[in-house]
């Protein structure tokens, strides 16, 4: 079976009785994921779901806002 190209990966996570599921360790490593990280979970019917980091997207969150008000400050 040929590697996967640098970055990327594949995996499975078997889902729980509690809903709980195991992020494979190198996926959590690729990602820097340390046992009591907060992540974010966004859901799309279509798209599925999506985990991020939940201090990654506060600090796009942060530079969206500063970038917004960069820009109202200059009218």
């Amino acid at each position: 079976m040929t590697p996967p190209p640098p970055g990327k990966l594949a995996g499975t996570a078997k889902v729980g009785d509690r809903g709980q599921i195991v992020i494979p360790k190198d996926m959590r490593d690729m990602f820097g994921i340390v046992a009591g990280d907060t992540l974010l979970l966004l859901a799309d019917v279509e798209r599925g779901i999506a985990v991020l980091r939940n201090d990654d997207f506060v600090h796009l969150a942060e530079t969206v806002l500063d970038a917004h008000k960069d820009r109202s400050d200059d009218a």
